[in-house]
């Protein structure tokens, strides 16, 4: 990435960062950029995502993910399902380094590179799997479990609510609504689980609607 390239991107995030009134320090953008710099570098071989400009990738990757930053105000333990190329669990570690963030995929590339991020970035806070979610066990189950583009809810719910701890929450990031699959979910899971929020983000310098989707475990009377 070029010189000239890289201050650019430096100021649309420092832009990005204010209207999402995000105070991040030099260090943590430093780390963001740096990271942008490795997904572009290794897209070329891995095909990560199919954004291939790096001005795209800081607006509909890096900044559609600081904008669910504050969701997960409190969590102390999040495993990001579907990691892919680190969205939004890479942007999550940098932004709140007091959190442990996991991640986990089963292409084995993708999992590559997110460990070459964690060690080239010292992002001590990280933890990578290369597996099926389904057949993850851990002795600390997890504050949130989170997902970008992953599956549907139900599909996502199912295949690892067993990670998640007493009274803990799924964060879905999504595009439009998923009406449909706020319905199945109900079907599917049998009202075990319900849809408690649905917030609308704005994204600096994107127009298309993303949407958070924030499930808990049905209250029993």
């Amino acid at each position: 990435m070029a010189v000239f390239e890289r201050a650019a991107l430096a100021q649309l995030l420092k832009n990005g960062l204010t209207d999402l009134h995000l105070e991040l320090k030099e260090a943590q953008q430093e780390q963001l950029l740096d990271y942008l710099a490795l997904l572009h570098k290794w897209n070329h071989v891995y095909n990560l995502t199919s954004v291939r400009d790096p001005v795209q990738m800081m607006t509909l990757h890096l900044l559609d993910s600081l904008a669910a930053v504050p969701a997960f105000e409190g969590a102390d333990n999040v495993l990001d399902v579907g990691a892919g190329g680190g969205l939004p669990g890479i942007v999550l570690a940098i932004a709140r380094p007091d959190m442990t963030v996991s991640m986990i995929d089963t292409v084995h590339k993708k999992t590559a590179f997110l460990t070459q991020v964690k060690v080239e970035l010292g992002l001590a806070n990280v933890t990578v799997y290369t597996k099926k979610v389904q057949d993850l066990q851990v002795t600390q189950p997890f504050d949130v479990i989170t997902s970008r583009a992953f599956a549907d809810l139900s599909d996502f719910i199912e295949w690892s609510e067993h990670l998640l701890g007493e009274g803990g929450r799924f964060i879905a990031l999504k595009g439009t609504a998923p009406q449909d699959e706020r319905e199945r979910l109900q079907e599917r899971l049998q009202g075990h689980w319900t849809v408690q929020d649905l917030q609308a983000l704005r994204v600096p310098g994107l127009e298309a609607e993303r949407h958070l989707v924030f499930v808990q475990k049905t209250e029993t009377v």
